[in-house]
Parts: structure tokens; sequence; C-alpha cells
């Protein structure tokens, strides 16, 4: 059995995933995991992640958890460009470092920005509080600057000239809340040029392909009942 990606295109991190197997030529089959239908929590997939989360990667006898870990197993088992993650001792050091900020800062804000503004309220039925989400777009709007002006700065890339796998993570995030309707690059000329500069080195198509979810979130058919009660009970994680 060869390379198998368990991912669910709705997600973030499986995006990065799969944008990076499918731009550096990576053959893979694709296992998609249907996270609004409660996939991940099935017994036959916690075989390949006991902690029932996607992305997932299996090799053989091998499993990874971790959209990161996965990135960077896959850059050094197929050898992608450098550029990716480089050797370089400082460029590879200023991935590693908007990946460790990214987790606590644009993860949080974008992920509830498309909870608050599009799931709950469209999805589930559920409305929050405009205070609520009021708050959330302000922390939105203060990690945005911070990732021009501490990670992007004035260069083209986060790490530099050359796109790496911060940038795909980072672009990933940022078109979370962009599916719920929030304009993340109006006003903000460097940040869209930025994401110009990232669609022109992915591909047009490919950039389409792997957000045809997330743009057609508001159009997600009606869930399940045991599904619906499961994300209830988590909605105050994401308030």
């Amino acid at each position: 059995m060869g390379l198998e990606l368990y991912l669910d295109l709705l997600s973030q991190p499986c995006r990065a995933v799969y944008i990076f197997a499918k731009k550096n030529g990576i053959p893979f089959q694709l296992r998609t995991v249907e996270l609004l239908k409660g996939q991940h929590y099935t017994d036959s997939f916690a075989q390949v992640n006991s902690l029932r989360k996607v992305p997932a990667l299996k090799d053989g006898d091998f499993t990874l958890a971790e959209s990161v870990a996965i990135l960077l197993y896959l850059s050094r088992k197929y050898k992608t460009p450098d550029h990716w993650y480089p050797q370089d001792l400082r460029a590879r050091a200023r991935v590693d470092e908007y990946l460790s900020w990214q987790h606590t800062a644009l993860r949080s804000c974008c992920t509830r920005a498309l909870w608050q503004k599009m799931m709950f309220p469209v999805v589930l039925g559920q409305p929050v509080p405009q205070e609520t989400l009021s708050s959330t777009l302000a922390d939105l709007d203060s990690c945005l600057q911070l990732l021009e002006d501490r990670f992007l700065r004035d260069q083209d890339f986060i790490t530099g000239s050359q796109i790496s796998v911060a940038d795909l993570m980072a672009i990933e995030e940022l078109m979370h809340p962009v599916g719920a309707g929030c304009q993340v690059f109006e006003n903000r000329p460097k940040l869209a040029k930025w994401r110009q500069r990232v669609e022109a080195v992915v591909g047009e198509d490919l950039f389409r392909e792997a957000h045809t979810v997330i743009l057609k979130v508001k159009d997600t058919p009606p869930l399940d009942p045991a599904v619906k009660e499961l994300l209830h009970s988590v909605r105050s994680l994401l308030q």
C-alpha cells in the first residue's frame, strides 16, 4: 500500500497538506474523512490516528498525525525543493518561528471567525452575540497586522524571496474567514499582493480546487442530529 492522506478540505491544515503534496507531485491516495459527518470519531479512523483529527498520514505500516509533522515528513521523504523547508539554519528558523506562532494566534482567531460568522448561525442555526463576533474580528485584525509587520515585513514571502510551508499554512488559515465572507485582504495591499504571489506559485487551478469546499461552506446540507449535538458541545471553545 502506498502513501495515504486522510483529509477533509474543509480543514485549513488539510488544505495545506493537500496543496503541498499535489504541487510537489507526491503520489498519494486521498482518503476523505468528513468532519461534519463525524467520520473522524469512527473506530476505523482511530486505527489511523487515535487523536481522531485530520490530517493524518499512513505510509505502509507508519502513521503520523499533525499537519506540520506531516508536511516536514513529506518534504524530507520526497526531497522537495529546498525553499519549502530550507536547509539554511536561519531561514529554517524563520519557518519554525511562524509555525510556532500561528497555532495560538492566527489559527485561533481564523477558526473562531469562521464558526461564529458562518457555521453556528448559518449551518447550525445558532446565532452568536454580536459583541462576541466583534471581539473575534478585532482579534483577527490584530493578527493580520502582526502577520504583515512581523513576518512578511518588506519581503515576498514569510522567509524571504521564495515560498515555504509557512506561507502555505498561513494562506490556509486566512482562507477560513474568507469562506465565512470576511474581507480579509481588503484595505491590506501588502497582504493581498502576498496572496497573489502564493496563488501564482501554487497554480490557479490547484488553488481553486483546494478551496472549493471552504468557499461553498454556506451551502452545507443539513447535519445529522448527533453531529449537531457534538458541535453544540464544543461551541464554548469557539467563542
